[in-house]
């Protein structure tokens, strides 16, 4: 089978490989969409294990089933995850899933960036494959995923309808983190970003005003968009140094602060303490999604509560998954962009 296989940002190649075979309890799905996420082009994260293929945020139909799966059928359109937990330590029982080390140590074989993939068994029997609605696109579907970082990221900082909420940072992440914020019934949503094309998806994405990041006055500009007052919440959505101490200096007394992108390690940054006391600010991260965050926020697909198609600004088959990686490590003029390993 073909796939496209990683080797740094700007060097992905179309290459040949074994399509996998799948044993007792295994799936083997044959990819339709699968959509390049932010951390995909990450160079300092993925780079480490290269040459290797990528892609978790995919959907297919079932082609082949392994010996003694049952609740699934040949031909059944899915989306599925690469990382389960176990549902069984300390982390899983008391519902921090995402710091499994089972969810931290599960993938599938190989990628989504392939045009079959294979499902072990405790992806299988752990929650990591969703019947798709017929109503939702193959498309669509490859948002189950990172919508699902997105509802626990906003169910960990508690936000309540009439709440406002910053968004900094306008790439997917922080569009996604709009559309739900608002289908929540937030208040006031303003959002940043140094990209105009950005700028005005986030308008189209809920926020009553989008201010560029690259602006000397950010948070004054943030703050009079909110009628001058603090938000309850503020999402960084970038790993831009500037954007925490902008968060900490926009959040409301009393409010909170998540952390939503990761930065690489060793990355620091210096703020006060005692104004960090004083506003009496709750400071969060978020990381992945569990099973119940996907079901959620495949539920939110199909009802129409979050709409994403508008999002899909490029679909490219496997052949020009490098044109891909280069549309969204530019961060330019590109939103969602999937890949159609069947085109």
């Amino acid at each position: 089978m073909r796939a496209a296989v990683y080797y740094r940002n700007d060097d992905v190649r179309l290459e040949e490989m074994p399509k996998p075979t799948v044993g007792a309890g295994e799936v083997l799905v044959r990819v339709a969409s699968s959509g390049i996420c932010g951390s995909d082009v990450m160079e300092w994260y993925r780079v480490k294990t290269a040459p290797r293929v990528l892609g978790h945020e995919v959907t297919g139909e079932i082609a082949a089933l392994g010996e003694g799966v049952a609740g699934f059928e040949l031909g059944e359109r899915v989306v599925f995850t690469h990382h389960v937990p176990c549902n069984d330590c300390i982390h899983c029982l008391r519902g921090q899933h995402t710091l499994c080390d089972t969810l931290h140590s599960t993938s599938f074989d190989p990628g989504g960036f392939a045009e079959y993939v294979r499902l072990p068994k405790i992806n299988v029997d752990k929650g990591g494959v969703l019947p798709l609605p017929e109503g939702i696109s193959f498309e669509a579907g490859t948002f189950v995923e990172p919508l699902g970082c997105v509802v626990r990221g906003q169910r960990r900082i508690c936000l309540q309808p009439g709440d406002s909420v910053l968004v900094l940072g306008s790439g997917l992440a922080g569009l996604l983190n709009m559309r739900l914020a608002r289908a929540l019934g937030a208040g006031c949503i303003v959002a940043t970003d140094v990209h105009p094309f950005r700028l005005q998806a986030a308008l189209g994405s809920g926020a009553q005003a989008a201010v560029d990041a690259g602006s000397r006055k950010v948070v004054e500009q943030v703050l009079a968009a909110n009628e001058a007052r603090g938000f309850e919440h503020v999402i960084v959505c970038t790993a831009a140094p500037a954007a925490f101490q902008q968060a900490l200096n926009a959040v409301s007394s009393g409010g909170c602060v998540l952390l939503y992108a990761f930065s690489a390690p060793g990355s620091e940054t210096h703020f006060d303490l005692h104004e960090y006391f004083h506003k009496s600010i709750t400071l969060r991260s978020t990381y992945g999604a569990s099973p119940l965050d996907l079901q959620q926020a495949l539920s939110l697909l199909r009802f129409g509560r979050v709409v994403v198609e508008d999002l899909i600004t490029h679909r490219l088959p496997l052949e020009e998954t490098d044109v891909g990686f280069a549309l969204v490590a530019s961060g330019e003029e590109s939103l969602k962009v999937v890949i159609e390993p069947g085109r």
